[in-house]
């Protein structure tokens, strides 16, 4: 390993620095480095306390020498593309992103260079690298024909302090959506495990042995026998609002794959966006809120659905 693809670090102990555990003091000096990727990092003998090995566990005392080398990131094998992006907010840690329709978050067969992966690959020159590879940190993904509001880390310590708000359930997601149904109450929460469709193997559906899903629902506008609603996520399973629509006997208007409706306009997908993002800044600390307006399709679908309600 040559100086030109590794960082070589010696950092001493200070006296009020005593009996802190070593990943945790660890992380506490190399902010741009996660907890999880130094544990990795002392796992792999990358990190001698006192020139021997040791333990993520291990505690740390005055006058302690520690050293570490870091690699390089990894190259990820996926090509960068020049894909425009219509960017919300953007700094050295994070970048939100107005997702159109069509476009796929992540490669995937039949989608190998035209993703949102690809787009930031080529947009984002300054990747720190996650866990090790040189890669935006995608946190949560929307569907290739949902619209709207995603936030991907460009650091370690930005990908994992996401990843802990959205399991932790301190992140908002919220989205608006046209469904084909009338409920009969004007909030709700749905409350049903999500895992693969048992037949149709590229479908989800709520299933006893799924994983637990919830989603929070509250109509805003009744339109005859459409409604418009606005959901907001508590879990984030795989079509998540579009399985416990479907469940409710409330398909998404336009979606092609959980029951299409027939709609007096043009869809070219489900009619879901997703509107409202916030988080907490993974370094600052600031909350922040992104919103963002309703698509030119879910715009006129609603102005026809209010045109032909009594």
């Amino acid at each position: 390993m040559s100086a030109a693809d590794a960082t070589w670090l010696t950092l001493t102990v200070q006296p009020d620095q005593s009996a802190m555990r070593l990943d945790r003091w660890l992380a506490e000096q190399v902010a741009d480095l996660s907890r999880a990727r130094i544990q990795a990092l002392i796992d792999q003998g990358l990190v001698l306390l006192n020139n021997r090995p040791c333990r993520p566990r291990d505690l740390v005392h005055s006058g302690d020498a520690v050293a570490l080398t870091i690699p390089a990131p990894e190259p990820l094998a996926i090509e960068a593309r020049p894909i425009a992006l219509d960017i919300v907010y953007e700094d050295e840690e994070l970048i939100v992103i107005d997702k159109p329709r069509g476009l796929v978050v992540h490669p995937a067969p039949g989608h190998s260079d035209d993703t949102l992966v690809n787009a930031l690959l080529a947009h984002c020159r300054n990747l720190s690298g996650i866990n090790g590879v040189l890669r935006p940190g995608i946190v949560h993904r929307l569907d290739k024909d949902t619209t709207g509001l995603l936030v991907v880390a460009k650091t370690d310590r930005a990908h994992q302090h996401l990843q802990t708000q959205i399991q932790a359930k301190t992140a908002r997601r919220d989205y608006l959506a046209i469904i084909a149904g009338a409920p009969a109450e004007t909030t709700g929460t749905i409350d049903a495990p999500i895992g693969r469709h048992p037949v149709h193997r590229q479908k989800m559906a709520v299933h006893p042995k799924g994983r637990p899903a919830r989603t929070h629902w509250r109509v805003l506008e009744r339109l005859g026998n459409f409604t418009l609603v606005e959901f907001s996520l508590q879990t984030g399973r795989t079509h998540q609002i579009r399985v416990h629509c479907l469940h409710k006997g409330w398909p998404i208007a336009g979606d092609p794959l959980y029951g299409s409706v027939k709609v007096p306009a043009t869809l070219n997908g489900q009619a879901l966006h997703a509107f409202r993002l916030g988080f907490e800044h993974p370094v600052t600390g600031e909350r922040l809120t992104f919103e963002s307006p309703m698509p030119a399709e879910m715009v006129k679908l609603l102005d026809a659905l209010r045109r032909r309600t009594p």
